[in-house]
């Protein structure tokens, strides 16, 4: 390996350090609560160096939103929608990804960082933006496939896909605010279903 490979190799380790160590203290006392001093001596490096990979602690917060963002959805994907127990009815993929959608929603890494600091910190359409560059386009696939074997009605599946995501995007706020989050979760659950079998129906 030569000297310029091996320094990027240092350079993008001690990034994802500084990323893994915001991600867990952001996920136990918030973002408002972790200081950048406590960061870089949690990960073993200097200030500096923090700032040489990011801004500021925000756009730090914005690549940890983003990996768990990503992490959520490639879970999703492969439990849901293409792993060996995946659903083959695309309407079936749909309901079981909302399910472990929500079930993520429980996660306290999720609910702190996902849907409590990210929004409130990044903004809303930025927060937007990555959800629906992760999730969207799986959506979209699912509900195309749907209307292609027949379980949903034919119709543009681009406006309807922000549709759910949107449901989906609220129904994960409304569990991580509620005061019982186990109740809001199971009241979402039978919701989006329902919302998934009036798809159904409507084809009939």
């Amino acid at each position: 390996m030569d000297a310029s490979s091996a320094q990027q190799e240092r350079s993008e380790a001690t990034r994802g350090e500084l990323v893994a160590v915001a991600r867990r203290l952001f996920a136990s006392r918030g973002y408002a609560d972790v200081g950048t001093e406590e960061i870089v001596r949690s990960a073993g490096v200097t200030r500096g160096a923090l700032y040489h990979h990011f801004d500021s602690k925000r756009e730090l917060l914005a690549s940890v939103h983003e990996e768990i963002e990503r992490e959520l959805t490639e879970r999703i994907a492969t439990e849901a929608f293409s792993g060996a127990d995946a659903p083959t009815d695309p309407i079936a993929a749909l309901h079981r990804g909302a399910e472990l959608f929500l079930d993520a929603c429980l996660e306290p890494e999720v609910q702190r960082i996902v849907l409590l600091d990210a929004p409130a910190v990044l903004g809303w359409e930025r927060w937007r933006e990555v959800a629906s560059r992760y999730g969207l386009g799986l959506i979209e696939a699912t509900l195309q496939a749907a209307v292609d074997a027949g379980s949903i009605g034919d119709q543009p599946v681009r406006p309807l896909a922000h549709v759910l995501m949107g449901a989906l995007d609220e129904a994960a706020m409304y569990v991580a605010r509620a005061e019982d989050r186990g109740v809001a979760r199971a009241e979402m659950g039978a919701t989006l279903a329902r919302i998934l079998d009036a798809l159904v129906a409507e084809a009939r």
